[in-house]
């Protein structure tokens, strides 16, 4: 019998599949489906340091104030009224969600500076979430900041939960870190619980017509999920946070590619969206399948399997594979 248990930040979990954070996982009914369709655990909804700040109310007067003017000010932010559930209602569902299910809880929270708001990390705790994701969606845009202190904003964050909760922590990484292992480890090193790579960051588009910016939702495919694959390879053996690879995880095959890659689970949601919940048990039993089929007996056994600490020349790992591909084109 094949084993799929896996240990993430802690937590034995009965296989690596395991829905990441998207809009499926805002009632309590989402959460029930989706470990009837075999979720291992389960990572919610981001709740916004915008929400819990009482400064986002005067925010939203202001830009509305006048929007008949400037329209397209207005346009790059929501209303108050179309964010995700608020604080309170957020902590709620977590009770409830662990109430309803037996697989661990994963709240998630998103934000970009330091403050008050870092409390609900440990009001989410005692709301009974079994781990808690930091997604920090930074996306830099002012010249005079630097690369030192978009890091440090990463590791401040990190300090700040840490010190307010006892259940593990996990940081939601970007790809754009001039020096992703060197991060990696300082996070590691920090107290992070468990690193995801890599949080995706939504291309907004222009409407010529309305001479606006619009949000343009665009779902993951297969393609995308090399970006993490190659780095989760890398960082395999040299950091004792646990990994989690998210983006582009559609098939078995994907979720083959990201265990031996050195994964310890692999966050799913796009394909979940675009196809349904049901797509969780037809991933799990792929995954079965094909460790069947080969004669692996525990995902233990087949994770890291390609990493880079298991190449035959790890320093050749990046070179030879970009030489390769260079010659491959005909």
């Amino acid at each position: 019998m094949v084993d799929l248990t896996t240990n993430y930040m802690g937590m034995t979990l009965k296989s690596p599949i395991v829905p990441s954070a998207s809009p499926l996982s805002k009632t309590v009914g989402g959460i029930r489906q989706m470990e009837d369709a075999g979720a291992a655990a389960i990572t919610l909804f981001s709740l916004f340091e915008e929400q819990i700040q009482i400064e986002a109310l005067a925010q939203h007067h202001f830009l509305e104030h006048g929007s008949e003017s400037y329209a397209e000010a207005v346009s790059y932010f929501p209303r108050a009224s179309d964010y995700n559930r608020g604080p309170e209602d957020y902590l709620d569902l977590i009770a409830q969600a662990k109430q309803a299910v037996e697989v661990p809880v994963i709240a998630s929270l998103n934000g970009v500076t330091t403050g008050g708001w870092i409390e609900y990390a440990r009001l989410m705790e005692e709301a009974g979430a079994d781990g808690l994701e930091c997604n920090v969606y930074l996306l830099p845009t002012r010249v005079t900041q630097t690369g030192p202190e978009v890091e440090q904003i990463y590791l401040d964050i990190l300090r700040e939960v840490k010190a307010n909760v006892t259940i593990p922590v996990a940081m939601k990484l970007s790809p754009f870190f001039s020096a992703i292992p060197n991060m990696a480890h300082r996070l590691d090193e920090g107290g992070a619980d468990g690193l995801v790579l890599f949080n995706r960051f939504y291309q907004p588009d222009f409407d010529l017509e309305e001479l606006t910016v619009v949000p343009n939702l665009v779902l993951s495919r297969s393609a995308e999920m090399r970006l993490p694959l190659r780095w989760i390879a890398i960082l395999y053996g040299n950091v004792r946070a646990s990994l989690a690879l998210t983006t582009g995880v559609h098939t078995a095959d994907d979720a083959l590619k990201a265990i031996m890659a050195g994964a310890d689970i692999v966050n799913v949601a796009s394909l979940l969206l675009h196809d349904g919940i049901g797509k969780l048990a037809e991933l799990t039993e792929g995954v079965r399948a094909w460790m069947d089929e080969h004669e692996y007996e525990s995902v233990a056994q087949m994770k890291g399997s390609l990493s880079q600490q298991k190449s035959a020349e790890p320093a050749a790992f990046e070179r030879a594979n970009y030489m390769k591909v260079l010659g491959s084109w005909r």
